[in-house]
């Protein structure tokens, strides 16, 4: 990915042009550019499907065509079946309205006994288990249920030890008016995989005791958003009853959906919109047919291509890792997201160069070819602040502040990443004054 630099002012004489500056794009965890294929997707359904998917003309019909066929695409991704599909606007309102709509359903499951649940008396509020490094779409809507007295919300903090949410740590936080349980898959910062499949195994079973014992049902949810593309994801393995999708973390558009294990029938779905009956009811309004085409042919070719792009992407991100530290010294560079044993995302490296003077943001801005980021980018804000996950994560506070998040992609280069290993240096070396 290249960028050119602005031209150059010489006052004695014309303006000249200066050479273009390579640039290395390695914020793949944030988001990342539009497949070819997916743009002509794109561009196709915007000229040939034209017509509202609700209408029996031509047009209307094509567009009724493309999104049966992408709705498809993203069950064979995922190992589901197409009508469990819901498409959204996106990962964070996938996640909100799985919240939102096991608030609901635990309201009216109380109101009445159903399937052998008694009430849990008055006053009794949905309670959630989730984890500290979760993505915001998460935290915040779970933290202003919270504050306003409509659910009561654990927080499970993940081990100093491995970086993950605990097994016996998320079964522990379990209450009696535990509605659900939403553990994220793959940690957008750390690259961490979390125990998803033996969670949904754990509480699976919990649930046939509690069901003896007249309490709800436990659902699972896991925000998938970051780990498709970079790693098969079954749903079956994963045993979970909703999964998020977010189509520009795997080079489709900024749309998403979502998963519901036999929707509307094994797990309930309540919509937070209401209008025109599309998908449903569940997520009604025109459907956006060019950017579903979009996000269909991006899962056809993640369906196709996984574990090269798994494949190619750990060679380049393993060679990146002994790069830095043959650059800067082991004892100077901190692998903020290798914990022993813990398995991670193929792409994701989180290093810190040690040093009073390296904070992330100070290096970054002194960086001429690398383009990346401290962090996830709706933790923008913190300034010079460490990042919360790797703080949650045992990484020391002088060690998270000078934290970097480089997360490499499908055509990045192992000349690419020496081109960004020597960015670093000449960065570290202009802040250390001795450039």
């Amino acid at each position: 990915m290249a960028a050119a630099a602005a031209p150059r002012r010489d006052v004695q004489g014309p303006r000249e042009e200066s050479p273009p500056e390579r640039k290395v794009y390695m914020d793949y965890n944030a988001t990342t550019p539009l497949e070819p294929e997916v743009i002509q997707a794109i561009t196709e359904a915007m000229w040939e499907a034209w017509g509202n998917p609700s209408s029996s003309y031509p047009a209307g019909r094509k567009a009724k065509e493309i999104i049966n066929t992408a709705r498809e695409s993203l069950a064979k991704m995922i190992g589901g079946n197409p009508p469990d599909i819901i498409f959204t606007s996106g990962g964070t309102e996938s996640n909100n309205l799985v919240i939102h709509s096991m608030v609901r359903h635990f309201r009216e499951s109380q109101m009445a006994k159903e399937d052998g649940v008694e009430p849990l008396g008055n006053g009794a509020k949905p309670h959630f288990v989730t984890c500290t490094v979760e993505h915001d779409s998460i935290r915040l809507p779970l933290e202003h249920l919270k504050e306003d007295g409509v659910a009561t919300v654990t927080f499970v903090p993940v081990s100093k030890v491995s970086g993950q949410a605990e097994v016996d740590d998320v079964l522990a936080a379990v209450q009696p008016t535990t509605c659900l349980v939403t553990i994220m898959l793959a940690n957008n910062e750390t690259g961490v995989i979390m125990h998803v499949p033996e969670i949904s195994q754990r509480i699976k079973a919990l649930n046939s005791r509690r069901v003896a014992l007249g309490l709800p049902r436990i659902l699972v949810h896991t925000d998938a958003a970051q780990a498709l593309g970079k790693r098969r994801v079954d749903v079956e393995d994963l045993g979970v009853d909703f999964l998020t999708i977010a189509g520009h973390k795997f080079y489709g558009p900024r749309i998403g959906a979502l998963y519901v294990r036999g929707l509307g029938e094994l797990t309930p779905l309540h919509p937070m919109l209401f209008g025109g009956g599309q998908e449903r009811d569940f997520r009604p309004g025109t459907e956006n047919t060019p950017m579903i085409a979009g996000l269909g042919k991006a899962t056809e070719l993640v369906s196709k291509n996984c574990e090269a792009y798994e494949a190619h992407m750990r060679e380049v991100r393993d060679y990146l890792e002994v790069r830095l530290q043959a650059e800067f010294g082991q004892k100077r560079i901190h692998l903020n997201s290798q914990f022993p044993g813990t398995e991670r995302l193929s792409n994701t490296c989180n290093v810190s160069i040690r040093g009073p003077q390296l904070q992330g943001r100070l290096v970054l801005a002194q960086c001429r070819t690398l383009l990346a980021s401290v962090g996830a980018a709706c933790h923008s804000d913190l300034g010079d602040r460490p990042s919360p996950v790797l703080l949650s994560s045992g990484v020391p506070f002088d060690v998270a502040r000078n934290a970097l998040r480089l997360s490499v992609g499908r055509s990045t280069t192992k000349a690419e990443v020496d081109l960004v290993v020597e960015d670093l240096k000449q960065a570290v070396a202009r802040l250390e004054g001795s450039a």
